[in-house]
């Protein structure tokens, strides 16, 4: 998987990177001698947010790097710094020497999110490349940042891109349950797994229905983790490993991306990764529908009628929204008898409705719970977590889009509000007593940027396991930065 790496210790070569902020820039400037002036001024360095002065000696060689920071430091502009050193520096040179943020006027959190996204820059996908990308600058991680949350935070994101990025033809249901065991293995959690038509005679007809046509065959991933005392928390994520669109077939360039369609169930496992390694207080359950939509005689057709785990017959209204039909015997088990959660969260690469109305970067948010809505959304734009999503409504009054003449419900119903009609479809499946997180994700970087590349992308992630840690994990709210007054 692709890495990223620190300097272990200051190299013969040590470059100290000092941050400052546009309002202090007049006072920074003031205090510096006649060369670092003379160097500012024709390199037109005036403190400007994202701008960035290297120093020279009189050998010529850089010493020392001035960066100009927003008011508060954000992950993406760790990572801009280190694209920036990137692309300044030669490989040679990068393999010599090591850098340092220096603290002074800056939060422990801020060195935190800044040094997350310098090595957030540091992910390459070329898993399948002969050519490695090797210009990654080390950074020496300050003493007092949490080295725990670091690998946490950096391993889950690095986990997601990756799960996403692999092409479908290696990362089918087999290779998905194989990640998953790995991930078990790692922080001793337990796993078991329903497969193929062992599906029917446990009870999850739909994953079956929508798994049947491919020869890589259907299961339910069902992995355990913390003491069952704990407050119980259920992560659910969409496990289709390629989605052709089933019968009702994607044209090519709908296709095109359809290997992220896992997308989901690689947040599920990267939000296990993170809780797990920082130990959480949680019992955590991560619920994972893993099956490929394929076209072949025993592909499920439109019209068809399914029987769900819950009981509820579903009507076929097209294949291409297979999602749901997974997710929902996955939610309906989620929440049965003694394993039924405090909190249950769901994750889906679910509806083109929901990137048209939010864009690639913003996934859609919705809960059975208004109080949550404000709760996650909050917590999504603070500095601290820096992962947007943003709410939509489970409008009641589209409900009557999903009713059918032929069954209980319509899988896809006949109106518009694709994404709200996908939500109201699986709060049906979800007991109402049960606090519930529904997030339809992209899970795809479309353009590609500093510490973002192209491909497989976490959106919501972070989030999730904020909220998760804030009210379970007795984390406190971030410092605001202590700062002298001047005299």
């Amino acid at each position: 998987m692709p890495s990223y790496q620190f300097a272990s210790k200051k190299q013969k070569t040590h470059i100290v990177i000092t941050c400052i902020r546009q309002k202090d820039f007049a006072d920074w400037l003031k205090a510096q001698d006649r060369h670092i002036r003379t160097i500012a001024d024709e390199n037109g360095f005036e403190g400007r947010e994202g701008q960035y002065l290297v120093i020279r000696s009189e050998t010529a060689n850089a010493n020392q790097i001035f960066m100009s920071l927003s008011k508060n430091a954000k992950y993406a502009e760790g990572s801009d710094l280190s694209a920036f050193i990137a692309r300044r520096f030669s490989l040679k040179m990068l393999k010599t020497v090591s850098f340092e943020i220096e603290p002074k006027g800056l939060s422990i959190e801020e060195l935190e999110r800044l040094s997350i996204g310098w090595a957030l820059e540091h992910y390459r996908f070329d898993t399948y490349k002969k050519a490695k990308d090797e210009k990654k600058p080390l950074l020496l991680l300050n003493k007092k940042i949490d080295q725990t949350r670091i690998k946490a935070v950096l391993d889950s994101t690095f986990l997601v891109r990756t799960l996403v990025n692999i092409p479908a033809n290696d990362m089918g249901p087999d290779d998905l349950e194989k990640s998953a065991r790995e991930l078990t293995t790692t922080h001793k959690a337990k796993i078991s797994v329903v497969r193929d038509k062992d599906l029917l005679t446990k009870n999850f007809p739909m994953v079956f229905a929508v798994g049947k046509g491919s020869t890589r065959r259907p299961r339910l991933i069902d992995i355990t983790w913390g003491d069952a005392k704990n407050p119980k928390v259920t992560i659910v994520g969409k496990g289709v490993c390629f989605d052709t669109g089933g019968l009702d077939l994607k044209p090519s360039k709908g296709m095109l991306i359809m290997k992220k369609d896992m997308g989901g169930a690689a947040h599920a496992l990267a939000a296990a990764n993170m809780i797990m390694t920082m130990k959480l207080p949680i019992r955590l359950r991560v619920l994972i529908p893993a099956v490929e939509n394929s076209v072949s005689g025993e592909s499920f057709r439109p019209m068809d009628i399914l029987k769900s785990r819950k009981g509820i017959t579903v009507e076929i209204g097209n294949t291409d929204a297979e999602g749901r039909l997974i997710l929902a015997d996955a939610l309906t088990y989620a929440c049965e008898g003694k394993d039924k959660p405090d909190l249950l969260i769901d994750l889906a690469t679910l509806t083109g409705a929901a990137r048209t109305a939010l864009g690639a970067e913003l996934p859609a948010l919705f809960s059975n719970r208004d109080n949550t809505l404000e709760e996650v959304r909050k917590l999504s734009m603070t500095n601290e977590v820096d992962d947007p999503v943003w709410p939509l409504p489970l409008w009641e009054s589209y409900r009557k889009e999903l009713k059918t003449e032929n069954a209980d419900i319509s899988s896809t119903g006949i109106g518009l509000a694709g994404a709200i009609n996908a939500a109201l479809f699986l709060k049906e499946f979800v007991d109402p007593s049960v606090e519930w997180i529904h997030l339809d994700i992209y899970a795809w970087e479309p353009y590609g940027r500093a510490g973002r590349p192209k491909g497989g992308a976490d959106t919501g992630l972070r989030t999730l396991c904020s909220l998760i840690e804030q009210r379970y994990g007795n984390k406190k709210p971030a410092k605001k930065t202590a700062r002298k007054k001047k005299s």
